[in-house]
């Protein structure tokens, strides 16, 4: 039988008021950066950043994703056939070039790395996707048991196109009737909670299929607390 949290347990792991005062706080040194865009959707807080990181960079992180990456999983007990297709890693947190990226990422959302979770690379090949899906955590769902006191609820999504597929491939987020196409070096941002902390179904998402040739990127999710996950 799955746990029942508490009252208390449940506002630590995903408080509105705290979560509502991290996006204030993010959305704001987003909105003064000089090189960030806001994509001016009045449903979710989305946000790009062009050419973020180097075209060496990207070269590194595809050749680690590469080397490294398996069949992509989704929690067990919500497995769909043919849903997420793409092959994932989670790149060596120990790597000094990874540090660097992993910072860069960090200090762009002013949000402290222990926050974090680890970097991960995707691959999608001719003809992999993962369909429509939201980053935040279902709290009806059983890994919320596992997810809650590990670093509670996920607060904001930071992705990097790595490169640029020859067709298809665009994040699409159909409740909004956007998609964003990859770019290489380019930074997609976004909140998944709404501006009272509350999550935003609205940001739902998916990574579209890759038509022709291949889709590198890499995704970083925080927490609402220090994540004390693997």
């Amino acid at each position: 039988m799955a746990k029942v949290f508490s009252k208390k347990q449940t506002e630590l792991f995903a408080s509105p008021q705290r979560m509502a005062q991290l996006g204030q706080q993010v959305t704001e040194r987003l909105n003064a950066h000089p090189r960030v865009q806001w994509l001016e959707s009045p449903f979710v807080q989305l946000y790009v950043h062009q050419n973020f990181l180097s075209d060496a960079d990207c070269a590194l992180l595809i050749d680690m994703i590469e080397s490294n990456s398996q069949p992509s999983t989704l929690y067990k007990g919500s497995e769909r056939n043919g849903y997420r297709t793409s092959y994932s890693c989670n790149v060596d947190p120990a790597n000094p070039d990874i540090q660097r990226i992993d910072k860069s990422i960090c200090d762009l959302l002013g949000l402290p790395q222990s926050h974090s979770e680890i970097l991960q690379g995707q691959r999608y090949r001719e003809g992999q996707q993962f369909k429509d899906h939201h980053d935040y955590f279902h709290q009806s769902e059983s890994y919320w048991q596992y997810e809650g006191p590990h670093g509670g609820q996920r607060s904001w999504t930071a992705m990097v196109y790595l490169n640029e597929p020859e067709k298809g491939g665009a994040t699409a987020f159909p409740q909004l009737q956007y998609e964003v196409e990859p770019r290489r070096g380019m930074a997609l941002i976004w909140n998944n909670m709404k501006p009272d902390g509350t999550p935003n179904i609205q940001t739902l998402h998916a990574g579209t299929p890759v038509e022709q040739g291949t889709k590198y990127i890499i995704t970083k999710w925080f927490r609402l607390n220090r994540w004390g996950g693997s």
